[in-house]
């Protein structure tokens, strides 16, 4: 007799006993059932969230519970362990082979007795929530868009000659009530050879959104994985999850093989322009990429690359329709027209990748030909669509992603930073990877540095550092230089570096016509040069006037708290930010680190179905700023050439950071009128 047999059995049997009441927590539902009836039965007819998917027989170990031993005063119950009854024979196997924590039940094989309390466990939980670890961000909820279900399928017999598949259809009815699936036709391919694979006649099934099988597997299977992509300018990074608990299982990167056709993205927008049919080798070796890093991630988690059944991806909107074999072009000029603006769900095959035959693709939806999808998963992260203060979410990258507003009103626009953030086009500069400089401190009277590099905890001075090899400078390490020399006086409001100083410190030196600081002498030696500054100046520039532009469209001049999201604002420090005037003058402890906010978002529209709707609502009511066309991004854009800015005197930052004394607000606004007097000659 099977486990599910039992159990009817002795539900049967129990119909005419008494009735005890059964009380679930958390959820707090609670009502009488027959003695003798199973907890997931119970939990079943109360509508508890309690997981399976072998359907009651005692396979999965989903459906694990706990009884709430001791006095319940407010339901009137005194309660112990035998309120259940003993262990099963089926139980006691699964215990045996597969282990039960101390004091756990399987909800499908224990019966209830007498009344209980039971506590339904997270990881038992069918509607889950994952915390993330930020203190201030969103939990995920659990709630993939594909599910498994174990069935048993009648044998076909000479009277009743129907289909295999009109058998399975029927006992996916019966045992899970599913009405009216259809089956995607690379499942149905190798359906009688699955319901014929010895044990015959049971079968997991994958089901898609509810309505689509997806795959099949022969006996009992419990492996159901996706993987969330952001597909940036410069780097392409997946997550690999499992879809029943939501957890990340590995995590890789890869830069993005489309760099050799030009750094940014309008240089690859041009490239396709200057070469007919040129995009479609853009979209071969992106898709590479992505497949690549595919076959990685399953390797590092020793996951079945046929066990991946969904993939979600986002990224710019260069980076998407590439991605999606859509010719860029018009994305190159204004009106900077999108191909479509609304998800997008595919066959993962369509796009070549080493999955599951039956796995479906969603694209997160592109906002404006500028906000891409990259921006839709930010806003999926940080929700600020769902919270009363109005915050600024900056997703700092090779193109810079800025979103401000509140529940009441959301504006979204993209500023051209250029990879200066990521270390390209900095003298010393890289990827930041092992050996690169990452943090920056100068003493400010001898004017000496002290750095650490990624991969060692020690800094410079100190013995731990004695054999480790610098190789570059990273983002982070750039930024922290700049704003460390412009405190320690080296480097002027202007950007200028201050040759003068020379005589005082060796570590000032002539670089050509203008100078540079030794920031790591010996072999490498590492400048921060007179270029150096003026890169970072143009790229904080940029993403500085595009949140000025948004916070004059929402009419405000002060933003009460900010989040640094994408690779660098999550390691960047954000005095150092301030002290850069990379963002809006802010409290340094109201500036904080989102992550990888984009594909954190991919990885809530990956387990949680009810992310791509909410998402598509959301997008919809997004107002886009084109800073490309915006009359006063040029003169935003000047002022916030200057370190920290020309006009702007950041006196949130100065009453906790002592700014350098020479820069004060009078000059400034001189200089910002002569720069842009300058500024208009140069225009007209």
């Amino acid at each position: 007799m099977s486990p599910r047999q039992e159990s009817e059995t002795k539900r049967g049997e129990a119909e005419a006993t008494p009735r005890a009441l059964v009380v679930f927590t958390p959820s707090g539902r609670r009502g009488r059932v027959a003695r003798g009836t199973s907890v997931l039965d119970a939990a079943r007819r109360l509508g508890v969230d309690l997981d399976s998917v072998c359907g009651g027989r005692g396979i999965c170990g989903r459906c694990q519970v706990t009884v709430s031993e001791g006095e319940h005063a407010k339901h009137g119950i005194m309660c112990t362990g035998a309120a259940l009854t003993p262990p099963t024979p089926t139980e006691e196997a699964y215990a045996a082979d597969r282990g039960l924590a101390e004091g756990r039940r399987l909800g499908c094989t224990a019966l209830v007795g007498e009344d209980v309390v039971i506590d339904v466990p997270q990881e038992s939980q069918v509607y889950r929530q994952v915390v993330r670890k930020e203190a201030d961000a969103r939990s995920i909820a659990v709630d993939p868009v594909v599910r498994l279900y174990f069935v048993e399928v009648e044998p076909p017999q000479l009277a009743s000659p129907r289909s295999d598949l009109a058998r399975l259809l029927d006992a996916l009815e019966r045992e899970w009530d599913l009405h009216e699936l259809s089956i995607d036709p690379v499942a149905l391919r190798n359906l009688q050879h699955d319901l014929r694979a010895e044990p015959a006649w049971s079968v997991t099934v994958a089901v898609h959104d509810g309505s689509t099988i997806t795959a099949i597997w022969p006996e009992f299977h419990d492996a159901a994985y996706g993987i969330a992509f952001d597909v940036g300018s410069t780097t392409v990074a997946g997550h690999l999850c499992d879809l029943h608990t939501g957890n990340v299982l590995a995590s890789a990167g890869e830069m993005n093989p489309q760099i050799r056709f030009g750094e940014d993205l309008m240089s690859r927008v041009s490239y396709v322009m200057l070469n007919a049919g040129s995009e479609k080798e853009l979209t071969r070796v992106v898709r590479g990429c992505v497949a690549k890093l595919t076959a990685e991630l399953c390797r590092e988690a020793g996951v079945e690359r046929t066990d991946v059944l969904e993939l979600t991806f986002v990224g710019n909107p260069v980076m998407h329709h590439l991605l999606l074999g859509i010719d860029p072009t018009e994305l190159g000029g204004a009106p900077f027209a999108l191909a479509l603006d609304t998800g997008l769900r595919l066959h993962a095959s369509e796009l070549g990748l080493p999955v599951n035959p039956g796995a479906r693709a969603y694209v997160l939806p592109c906002i404006a030909g500028h906000v891409g999808a990259d921006t839709a998963g930010v806003i999926l992260a940080e929700a600020p669509h769902l919270s009363d203060e109005v915050t600024l979410v900056v997703d700092v990258g090779t193109n810079a992603e800025i979103v401000l507003g509140n529940r009441e009103r959301l504006l979204a626009a993209s500023s051209p930073t250029g990879p200066a953030f990521e270390g390209a086009q900095i003298s010393s500069g890289q990827r930041a990877a092992p050996g690169a400089i990452e943090r920056v401190r100068i003493d400010p009277e001898t004017l000496e540095s002290r750095v650490r590099v990624i991969g060692c905890d020690a800094w410079s001075d100190e013995p731990g550092f004695a054999d480790v090899r610098v190789t570059g400078i990273c983002g982070s390490g750039i930024v922290e230089a700049i704003a460390e020399l412009h405190l320690a006086g080296v480097i002027a409001t202007d950007g200028t570096i201050d040759g003068s100083l020379a005589g005082r410190s060796g570590r000032i030196v002539r670089d050509g016509r203008t100078y540079a600081y030794v920031l790591q002498a010996g072999e490498p030696e590492l400048r921060v040069t007179q270029n150096d500054v003026r890169q970072i100046q143009l790229a904080k520039g940029a993403l500085h006037a595009g949140c000025m532009l948004l916070m004059e469209r929402y009419g405000i001049d002060r933003v009460p708290r900010i989040r640094l999201a994408g690779a660098f604002g999550t390691h960047i420090d954000p005095v150092h930010a301030l002290v850069l005037g990379l963002v809006p003058d802010c409290e340094p402890e109201h500036v904080t680190s989102a992550g990888n906010a984009a594909g954190t978002g991919a990885r809530i529209a990956l387990v949680d179905r009810s992310a791509r709707t909410e998402i598509e609502e959301v997008v919809r009511r997004v107002e886009k700023v084109e800073t490309a066309v915006e009359p006063r991004f040029q003169e935003h854009f000047v002022n916030a050439m200057a370190i920290p800015h020309d006009v702007d005197p950041y006196l949130r930052l100065g009453a906790q950071v002592a700014l350098p004394r020479r820069w004060t607000a009078t000059v400034t606004t001189d200089r910002a009128a002569r720069r842009r007097r300058a500024a208009e000659r140069r225009a007209s």
